[in-house]
């Protein structure tokens, strides 16, 4: 099957691979509406795997075309949001908090990771009744495309940083995991969302989403401004984008018994350091957490309900439109090359 992705690092390109093969709990797809992610990027570029000619993508909604003996809940022709993270779920560890962790950490991301990615004329999703879930009627197969990563991993922000009603809360980083994290953040009943970002269109939607405030880092130490913006400090940080840095600001921006929370990639040669004085010599309760969102079937059918009430239009984030499965590569290199107007590709595919 020919698919798209990473020939070796640094090097991305077309390929011809094995044609995957479905075990009995599992679905093969081909990809209907595929996104590329800053994530596939930063595998391209070496940051997490050291593979050779394998396909990346990890956002699609899909048609099922093949389904194992053992499979109930699906059948060949329905079209399925495909969760980014994809659980194994006979293992014990999914039976914990975390399930997007099931063989070891990260493991739960197998796209592009422990196997071939979407961007592929086929591909095999794992434990298909527990990780699939159908395409409400009437949804924009776009739409529902936003659920699998972008919302799933900003909503995961928040529920990580336990945001409540009337909390002031901090987003670093307004790409689309930091927008999805505002509109969640609004959707638990924050008072004051402050965005640090500084592109237009991002913004602009920010604002649409629910921020109150916008602070731009071109105008001076981000930190200095919020602090001075609130008259103190805030009770959450979500750390949506940036550099180590950004962990050194939240820890001075959050309030003592406050939370950290992280949903942003950092590349595996960061060091993040902690001055032991921003955390109060250890003893200031700041909590840090990070982590991958969570995977599976119940976590797509919630997402999808938000859209589905109007709770939230996740369209929004698609700012570039691309049509045909040879496409994939524009929207990929587009992805690589993030121009200012950029916030989220997406290919469309006809078969």
């Amino acid at each position: 099957m020919k698919g798209f992705g990473m020939l070796e690092v640094n090097k991305a390109g077309w390929m011809e691979n094995e044609r995957p093969v479905a075990g009995p709990l599992d679905v093969i797809c081909r990809p209907l509406v595929v996104a590329p992610c800053s994530s596939d990027v930063h595998m391209l570029h070496g940051f997490g795997v050291h593979a050779k000619n394998l396909i990346l993508g990890h956002e699609a909604v899909g048609e099922v075309v093949e389904v194992g003996s053992l499979v109930r809940n699906f059948k060949a022709g329905d079209v399925v949001v495909v969760p980014a993270i994809t659980p194994d779920w006979s293992t014990m560890s999914v039976q914990g908090k975390y399930n997007a962790h099931d063989v070891g950490p990260l493991s739960g991301f197998k796209f592009a990771h422990l196997k071939d990615g979407v961007f592929a004329e086929l591909f095999h999703v794992n434990n298909a009744d527990a990780n699939l879930a159908k395409v409400p009627q009437g949804m924009k197969l776009e739409s529902a495309l936003m659920t699998v990563d972008m919302m799933s991993t900003g909503f995961h922000g928040v529920e990580l940083a336990e945001i409540g009603f009337g909390d002031t809360v901090v987003v670093m980083g307004i790409g689309p995991i930091g927008l999805m994290s505002i509109a969640g953040a609004k959707l638990r009943g924050a008072g004051r969302i402050i965005a640090i970002g500084t592109r237009p269109n991002c913004v602009q939607i920010a604002k649409e989403y629910g921020a109150t405030d916008i602070v731009s880092y071109k105008e001076g130490d981000v930190v200095k401004q919020i602090t001075e913006l609130v008259g103190g400090t805030v009770d959450s940080v979500i750390m949506a984008g940036g550099g180590p840095e950004t962990l050194g600001q939240a820890l001075t921006m959050v309030k003592a018994g406050g939370i950290i929370s992280n949903v942003n990639f950092f590349d595996a040669k960061d060091v993040l350091e902690i001055p032991a004085h921003l955390w109060g010599l250890g003893m200031a309760n700041k909590d840090i957490r990070g982590g991958l969102c969570p995977g599976g079937a119940l976590r797509m059918q919630k997402m999808l309900e938000v859209i589905q009430h109007g709770r939230i239009d996740p369209s929004k984030l698609l700012t570039h439109h691309f049509e045909g499965f040879d496409k994939i590569e524009d929207a990929f290199l587009l992805m690589e090359a993030k121009p200012s107007d950029l916030i989220k590709p997406v290919v469309k595919i006809q078969w």
